[in-house]
């Protein structure tokens, strides 16, 4: 996980940042997730990067070896 926060403005900052950043940021491997709250948890906001599992990694997969 990158980024998880619970205050809206913070969460739309903090992308912002990111955007205008030096550093880039491969938006194809990252996951933006909004966990709706309800009566008792507060919305959360969190920013993901996919990690490729090395297990499955077809570089590293012979199947006829």
């Amino acid at each position: 996980m990158l980024f998880e926060t619970q205050n809206e403005a913070e969460w739309r900052a903090h992308l912002r940042d990111l955007r205008a950043g030096e550093e880039r940021v491969d938006w194809a491997r990252t996951r933006i997730d909004t966990l709706c709250g309800r009566l008792m948890q507060p919305t959360t906001y969190r920013l993901s990067l996919f990690v490729p599992d090395p297990a499955r990694d077809p570089d590293r997969d012979h199947p006829d070896q």
